[in-house]
């Protein structure tokens, strides 16, 4: 290794953790680059904990921070952003044998899922996308030959944990009986909000939202599609799908209809 790698090498070693690490350098003083230390761990240990205070509430302040050493000293991050660093995090937990695991039993099981869910509140909040201007009628009437168009900035996820009520005076012991679905979304007025819904909803919503390459569906299509799934009638299922993608839009999970 040539001199100059070697010292950008300790450099590193040193500032993810100075009390296990040492410079060769004589020339640089060690007290300088622990307070380089203090300040780029700083820096991470804030991302996380404003991006994931619910996790941080379950902990020590003591355990939090030594997970956030841990994933500074020893996880490689791919991106050098630092709006991507919860998303890294997200990947730092994907390995079970972390230490935090070791050291929390009890919000072992649902931490991953917990850490998603807190992580789709920031992605949604600084997604880059826009609302599209109003396009055809505000709300879906007796025309079903338009296509519903969801948000970009609407994402839908299912839990097997109830993510949205985790908190320090709610830890759960068991997964939720069925799936919890959860959209979260943000609105006109940039709010970032969530809804709880059901499996009913989502898979209207992935029938109207194409996937690469595929043609929107109209929402008379959609609502065949669904009744058939169901196994239900059309007419008893084409009130409820109206109503339901009506609602969805006056909350800006719909943008709008064409």
């Amino acid at each position: 290794m040539l001199n100059y790698q070697k010292q950008q090498a300790e450099f590193a070693a040193f500032i993810r953790n100075p009390d296990k690490n040492t410079v060769s350098d004589q020339r640089i003083e060690p007290r300088r680059l622990k307070i380089y230390s203090e300040l780029f761990f700083n820096n991470i240990e804030g991302f996380l904990s404003s991006g994931f205070p619910v996790l941080k509430s379950l902990m020590t302040e003591a355990q939090w921070l030594t997970m956030a050493r841990d994933f500074f000293e020893n996880y490689q991050c791919h991106s050098p952003y630092f709006l991507e660093i919860s998303e890294e995090f997200l990947q730092y937990l994907q390995d079970d044998s972390r230490p935090i695991y070791t050291a929390l039993p009890e919000i072992k099981p649902f931490m991953q899922e917990l850490a998603h869910y807190e992580w789709l509140e920031l992605a949604v909040d600084v997604n880059e996308a826009e609302f599209q201007a109003e396009n055809g009628e505000a709300l879906l009437a007796e025309n079903l030959q338009v296509s519903a168009v969801v948000s970009e900035l609407a994402v839908v996820a299912a839990y097997q944990w109830p993510v949205h009520k985790i908190c320090s005076d709610f830890i759960p012991t068991q997964p939720a009986g069925q799936p919890v679905c959860l959209l979260v979304y943000r609105n006109r007025g940039d709010d970032v909000e969530f809804l709880e819904s059901n499996a009913a909803t989502f898979r209207l919503l992935e029938l109207l939202k194409p996937q690469r390459g595929d043609e929107k569906m109209t929402v008379a299509a959609a609502i065949e599609t669904f009744a058939g799934e169901l196994q239900q009638p059309l007419e008893n299922i084409t009130a409820f799908a109206v109503d339901l993608l009506n609602q969805l839009h006056q909350l800006d999970i719909i943008s709008h209809f064409e």
